[in-house]
């Protein structure tokens, strides 16, 4: 139903409904759970899945000293009893909304945001009580995913003496599958067909996107194409004087020879230089297109495209690895990125860091391995993070990152460049696009605040093909900082 204006009436009667249901909801803000104790102590073998699963390397962590920070809320999550996911236990007021918010059919669910506090690292031993309060529920409102609500949380957390020992801070957004908001132009051409009760996709089936133009090769070439279906760098080598060269060819350029075999190289590279075309584009690349001249380990230089940074990230001389893609049945290509920087065995002072260092870019590709084994290094079983066809069913396109894992990650980034002795003293991020498998997620960021107390706050993003997955902010304590008693990590 519209106004003479064309603007949509609001039903009287379905407007009073929604407000008396967001009415029940708010009823329950402000109510505080009862104390639960976790059902293990904090140990070292979840501590070691952790680590596998993140790729965390900090030896502080590895030999069982202390937990990761980012770890605080995996110690009292529910898990699964006799391979079932607990039920909701409804004396906690945020069950309660979520039960009420199912049944009124806002199923799906989404994380937004989270921002943990850390008073102390826990130890093995600990046993954490947690303590959940409901802190806010927002009116209905539509998103990009869905017509839903925002639901807050405050989970507080004490050891067994009930000394606090941090808390996190949490928002979902529970919404209806299928009542996002559409964010491309109406086609004018399938506007018209639809007008006239004619189905657009029949008439106007959607072209596949156009693959890359297929390369040229010959035999003799086909060692380097077939070593790039098996994911191997492969660089020719001439026998007579050991030089390497590439593109391959027919005979060594010094000597003449033709005789020769090839090394797989390491994958690990330096940018030489670049440039970015814009004009004219090609429907099969995407753009911005960065073409890179980048000089391997092993000295060839080689052209290619650079991916999962934007141009004005690049730096000369900067850290790249190799990476495939497949553009073709039986062609895969090289393509770099930016490698992900070595942990430092040392730790950084609070003297050698000022505002506007940039942090090391990192990529990390997002495959399903990752995504599945860091939700049940988290204890998170939700099936949206490991099932397509139920991840499909509440809404997604594919299984996607749990939130748990996107912190987790960037406490590991920022940890490998502050060094194993860097203590955290607040983690704070907010979700943007999802984080699906096949993706690479870049992390940038830069030193935005060093306090008198050599406090380091570090604000980031972790960005992949659709937009920033995650933005926030981490509050670090660097050494040299006198960082000892309260927030040091002992």
């Amino acid at each position: 139903m519209t106004s003479s204006t064309g603007a949509a009436e609001v039903d009287p009667a379905e407007q009073a409904a929604k407000e008396a249901f967001f009415a029940e909801l708010v009823e329950m803000v402000g109510l505080t759970g009862s104390p639960k104790v976790a059902r293990d102590p904090v140990n070292v073998a979840t501590v070691h899945n952790w680590c596998d699963a993140m790729s965390e390397a900090n030896p502080r962590f590895r030999a069982g000293e202390v937990a990761p920070p980012a770890m605080l809320n995996v110690w009292t999550m529910p898990g699964l009893l006799m391979g079932e996911q607990l039920p909701r236990d409804m004396s906690e007021p945020q069950y309660q909304v979520y039960t009420k918010l199912d049944d009124a059919g806002f199923s799906s669910v989404v994380a937004v945001n989270s921002e943990q506090v850390y008073e102390r690292y826990l130890v093995p031993g600990d046993v954490l009580t947690q303590t959940t309060t409901l802190v806010d529920v927002s009116p209905e409102k539509a998103t990009a995913l869905g017509v839903g609500h925002f639901v807050t949380t405050e989970v507080a957390y004490t050891d067994a003496a009930g000394a606090s020992v941090g808390s996190v801070f949490f928002r979902v957004l529970k919404f209806k599958p299928g009542t996002g908001r559409r964010t491309t132009k109406t086609d004018p051409k399938r506007q018209a067909l639809l007008d006239a009760g004619l189905d657009p996709d029949e008439l106007m089936p959607a072209k596949p996107r156009p693959k890359r133009p297929m390369p040229q090769w010959n035999q003799d070439q086909a060692w380097h194409w077939e070593g790039l279906r098996a994911r191997e760098l492969r660089i020719q080598r001439f026998t007579d004087d050991g030089s390497l060269l590439h593109p391959p060819a027919n005979c060594n350029p010094a000597t003449q020879s033709m005789d020769y075999d090839y090394i797989v190289a390491s994958g690990k590279a330096t940018l030489y230089s670049y440039t970015v075309p814009h004009y004219p584009q090609i429907p099969a690349f995407d753009y911005p297109m960065v073409v890179g001249l980048v000089e391997l380990e092993e000295g060839v230089r080689l052209i290619t495209n650079i991916v999962g940074v934007k141009p004005d990230q690049l730096e000369i001389g900067m850290p790249l690895e190799v990476c495939f893609i497949d553009t073709h049945d039986d062609v895969t290509l090289h393509q770099f990125r930016p490698a992900a920087p070595a942990p430092r065995a040392d730790t950084l002072v609070a003297s050698a860091v000022a505002v506007g260092d940039r942090l090391p870019l990192a990529s990390i590709p997002i495959e399903p391995r990752l995504i599945i084994s860091t939700a049940l290094a988290t204890r998170d079983f939700q099936d949206v993070h490991h099932d397509v066809a139920a991840a499909k069913a509440k809404g997604s396109k594919d299984i996607f990152m749990n939130i748990l894992t996107s912190s987790g990650l960037a406490a590991r980034w920022i940890g490998d460049w502050a060094g194993p002795d860097a203590t955290f003293r607040r983690l704070k991020i907010g979700l943007g696009v999802p984080n699906y498998p096949g993706d690479t997620m870049t992390m940038s960021g830069s030193v935005t605040e060093v306090a008198d107390d050599g406090a380091i706050t570090i604000g980031f993003t972790g960005t992949n093909a659709l937009g920033a997955h995650i933005t926030g902010t981490a509050e670090i304590v660097l050494p040299d900082a006198g960082a000892t008693g309260e927030g040091s990590g002992a």
